[in-house]
């Protein structure tokens, strides 16, 4: 009797086991299709940001925002370029067929000056004009004293293949969205 007994405390830790296994599985897949489909975790990296994000703030950015509409201006996008492994994130200013000017550091779209309260410092500086073609963005840092930005790079445009996500959410050092319109 003892074995028979002994036999079904196997089988019962066999079926514990097994559905702590499955569980674990799942756990990990869900993690596995959220980080590579959905979310874009990012460390912001010097003050280009500053005061909408700090350095060493990290951020997680959608993915799927971008799923059935193009970025807006304004939006604040995680994006990478072509020439390093390092994701960037600064602020749409020039969407497709927009023509952006920065004249005595106010920045222009279409001959209208743009928002200016979450820009960080003193503008300065004047750019282009320039536009913005079919498919890429003009970004900024909200420091615009002290971002390198499409005003520094030689390729001026990102394009939309280039954008990982829209930034929602600051989870460090403090939790805050970020959601901006």
């Amino acid at each position: 009797m003892s074995n028979g007994n002994g036999s079904n405390v196997k089988k019962e830790l066999l079926e514990d086991a097994l559905s702590w296994l499955r569980i674990v599985f799942s756990v990990l897949l869900f993690m596995l299709i959220l980080i590579n489909f959905v979310v874009v975790n990012a460390v912001v990296h010097h003050f280009s940001m500053e005061n909408t994000l700090s350095d060493g703030d990290r951020i997680i950015s959608f993915r799927l925002a971008y799923l059935f509409r193009e970025p807006a201006r304004y939006d604040i996008v995680v994006f990478d370029r072509a020439m390093d492994d390092v994701l960037y994130i600064k602020r749409v200013i020039g969407t497709p067929g927009d023509e952006v000017r920065i004249a005595d550091g106010n920045v222009y779209v279409n001959n209208s000056l743009t928002r200016k309260d979450f820009v960080s410092g003193e503008s300065f500086g004047s750019f282009g004009p320039v536009l913005v073609p079919k498919g890429h963005f003009f970004v900024l840092g909200d420091n615009r004293s002290n971002s390198i930005d499409s005003r520094h790079w030689p390729e001026v445009f990102i394009s939309g293949g280039q954008i990982h996500g829209r930034a929602v959410l600051r989870y460090f050092p403090r939790i805050r969205i970020i959601f901006f319109k």
